[in-house]
């Protein structure tokens, strides 16, 4: 089971951090938590007919694997750099920055256009620094200064639930894939390779500072206990 006591100190910098829990989950925990979360919590508007959408995910790391050793190492402060898009819509693609800090989450995101990945992804950056986004050119700093580079493709499917009360945001991860080595990043048939037995799904749970108690019901699965997961490392094992 989870445990619900919420981190304190979520305002950091001007930043909002919210908690952050995760779950390994099967296949039969998924279609007791499904029928769960349908009675109680809406789904994410983005979802497609059949409740779920694709995610695409590039990851930026170091020539020494910084961020991958940092969440390896269970590292308190640390971040990564991802680029993103959902469905296969290359006309909506986000920068994210992913920050933890002793147990609670922050996410940083900026608008980017199919060119510009194109351009970074090809390890042209200048034209980071004239857009004036603060997201894109510290991004860029850290391309020149700590080597940064795009390193891994991660595909999954998601279900997505939101509840009001507590800002409740519920996500159920599965088919895991890694695009290997490749920066194919638009390619839809990019070959990928599963990360893992095809039942394993992830649960995740976030909220600001507390998680009500309907949806701590909710969410309980037996004999599951909140655990550190992490896409892009599983990922990594294969590249």
């Amino acid at each position: 089971m989870f445990g619900w006591k919420a981190k304190t100190g979520r305002e950091k910098q001007g930043l909002l951090f919210r908690n952050e829990l995760k779950h390994t989950i099967n296949r039969s925990d998924y279609l007791v938590l499904k029928q769960r979360l349908n009675a109680v919590a809406k789904p994410d508007i983005h979802a497609e007919d059949n409740g779920a959408y694709h995610i695409r995910s590039l990851y930026f790391d170091s020539p020494d694997d910084k961020a991958l050793r940092e969440k390896l190492d269970g590292i308190s402060q640390r971040e990564k750099f991802r680029i993103r898009y959902y469905n296969w819509d290359s006309s909506y693609i986000r920068l994210e920055k992913k920050s933890k800090r002793n147990g609670v989450g922050n996410k940083q995101y900026a608008p980017m256009t199919k060119e510009q990945c194109e351009q970074l992804i090809a390890g042209e950056t200048d034209w980071m620094l004239d857009t004036g986004i603060p997201l894109l050119v510290e991004l860029y700093g850290k391309m020149k200064f700590q080597q940064l580079r795009p390193r891994t493709i991660v595909d999954y499917t998601r279900e997505a639930y939101l509840f009001p009360a507590g800002n409740v945001r519920v996500t159920i991860d599965s088919n895991i894939r890694t695009g290997l080595q490749s920066l194919d990043f638009f390619n839809p048939d990019l070959p990928t390779v599963p990360t893992g037995h095809p039942d394993k799904m992830i649960l995740e749970v976030k909220f600001d500072d507390f998680l009500p108690e309907i949806m701590q019901d909710v969410v309980q699965t037996k004999e599951r206990r909140s655990a550190a997961f992490s896409k892009y490392a599983v990922c990594r094992m294969y590249a």
